[in-house]
């Protein structure tokens, strides 16, 4: 496993060491759109991975649900201790990855690939390109794929970084071929300190599917 340039990790685990889940922006007390778009086209026997799941509580809601083969992917340490910290004993039924998703090997292909926190932060052509090579290699046949990323009017920055964002049309041709529109919601996430961001998601199917 190849660990992220220092640059990047430092910065993350800078943030998640001095601050709790609920102080970032980006924070959710319940991950509704995120739920329900998983368990709408899978059951609690399906490999789940939260790439920049960090200190989310999406794996709480999973849990809950009674998923246990979940996977959380993120550069900085110092979230998935908080994740795991929180969790308390139902920690070990989740397999933690500190790592940048850019430089991962997967080792095994998921049911679902979700992520909601990393996709807008890479602004190079070159860490898009590597992010989709490891998307499209660890998605198993009839698989999903739950991506959400700042819309077109969205902020232009998070976290003190530049972001790009992201229509549904935009983040469908950035997956490829192979991967069909499924559903296209969009969110006006609340932030902890009172502002509002402007999420788009999109629901892709790994094969042939229904564009509604």
């Amino acid at each position: 496993m190849t660990d992220s340039p220092p640059s990047t990790r430092e910065h993350w685990d800078d943030v998640w060491s001095t601050r709790r889940a609920d102080e970032v922006s980006w924070f959710q007390a319940e991950p509704t759109a995120s739920l329900r778009l998983i368990t709408g086209v899978t059951d609690p026997v399906a490999g789940v991975i939260d790439v920049g799941g960090g200190a989310s509580r999406l794996v709480d809601g999973l849990l809950d649900a009674g998923y246990r083969d979940l996977t959380v992917l993120d550069v900085a340490a110092a979230a998935l201790d908080q994740a795991r910290e929180r969790l308390g004993p139902r920690a070990s039924a989740v397999d933690w990855v500190a790592t940048d998703v850019t430089a991962w090997e997967p080792d095994r292909t998921f049911d679902v690939w979700h992520d909601r926190a990393v996709l807008h932060f890479l602004t190079a052509e070159v860490d898009r390109q590597r992010y989709v090579d490891v998307l499209r290699r660890s998605v198993a046949p009839d698989g999903h794929v739950v991506l959400a990323t700042f819309a077109p009017d969205g902020p232009e920055a998070c976290s003190g970084l530049p972001v790009r964002r992201h229509s549904a049309a935009e983040l469908v041709e950035l997956v490829g071929p192979g991967f069909a529109l499924v559903e296209a919601p969009t969110e006006l996430h609340r932030t902890p300190s009172g502002g509002e961001q402007h999420f788009q998601y999109v629901l892709l199917r790994r094969g042939t599917a229904t564009t509604r």
